[in-house]
């Protein structure tokens, strides 16, 4: 197992996303993003869900918006204690230069010093997380 710090920097490329800052949570159970301006739309007589990832306060803000058609709703327990209803896509993570699949549910985390917390459904037999430590897979990509 690669030992992950509280915080690092990762690239999500399916969302266009590099170098993002990420909140490493054991507290938490699932993984999230922040997105705005969500909504299921029909394309061709199917449903997909389109967002926009971050907000134009973030240097990584590209304004795109993203269209799944791979997605859920699922009810969220909020680190408030409030259980909400999100959607939930499946995209990739790269950590440590290797892709992985994960689950993120689309939430607001303006609020929030990280746009990103990846939770320990995620994290479970792949990493080990050390809470002294931090970026340890953005410095494992450096030349």
């Amino acid at each position: 197992m690669e030992i992950i710090g509280r915080s690092d920097k990762v690239d999500f490329p399916e969302l266009h996303l590099e170098n993002l800052e990420v909140k490493v949570d054991t507290g938490a159970y699932t993984s999230s993003i922040h997105c705005h301006d969500i909504k299921e739309i029909i394309i061709d007589e199917v449903k997909h869900l389109s967002f926009k990832v971050l907000d134009p306060e973030y240097s990584k803000y590209h304004n795109n918006t993203i269209t799944v058609s791979n997605y859920k709703s699922k009810m969220i327990k909020s680190s408030f204690g409030d259980v909400e209803e999100r959607y939930v896509i499946k995209t990739f993570v790269i950590l440590f230069n290797k892709e992985y699949p994960i689950e993120l549910s689309l939430s607001n985390r303006s609020e929030m010093r990280f746009p990103v917390l990846i939770g320990r459904k995620f994290l479970n037999k792949k990493f080990m997380v050390d809470t002294s430590v931090k970026n340890q897979s953005f410095l494992s990509k450096q030349p």
